[in-house]
């Protein structure tokens, strides 16, 4: 396997000295993959009208990048898997799963729910538990089945 600094015939001395550290070039990774992800979810998102179906886009969205061929599992979770307490990488992970509870608040709310933060923490869930599957047990269809669950919740918590 070719290493990330071959294909960019960069020396890993130089990579650390631009970042300051190894810790910062995570950073910066992990801050890049935020950006892009939110910017394609938000895009995705834009496309629904009934404010139900775009909470649920979501999990569409998830089933997209899913059966993406590229698809290596959640950068966030791969990253800290074996990152220190307070490190960059944990840092960067909690920044991005902050942004997915607040989208998720928020886009339940707006769905009707009767307790949307509670309601986004379980979709939180669900959509974590996809992202694992799809990558530990190579379920393509991870996505999908999520979504169907997460119809079965905004259900519940609208009628609640």
């Amino acid at each position: 396997m070719i290493g990330a600094t071959a294909l960019a015939d960069v020396a890993k001395a130089t990579l650390y000295s631009t970042f300051g550290s190894k810790d910062e070039l995570v950073r910066a990774y992990l801050r890049g993959r935020h950006a892009r992800r939110s910017a394609r979810m938000m895009e995705h998102l834009a496309q629904y009208d009934d404010p139900q179906e775009r909470l649920l886009g979501v999990f569409d969205h998830l089933a997209g990048s899913i059966a993406d061929p590229t698809f290596h599992g959640c950068a966030f979770v791969n990253a800290s898997a074996e990152s220190a307490p307070g490190s960059a990488a944990e840092q960067a992970s909690d920044e991005y799963r902050a942004w997915i509870r607040n989208l998720c608040t928020d886009l339940a709310r707006d769905a009707g729910a009767s307790d949307p933060a509670g309601l986004a923490g379980q979709l939180q869930l669900l959509y974590d538990g996809a992202n694992i599957s799809a990558r530990m047990d190579r379920d393509r269809s991870a996505g999908i089945r999520a979504r169907a669950a997460a119809v079965t919740l905004l259900d519940a918590a609208i009628a609640g």
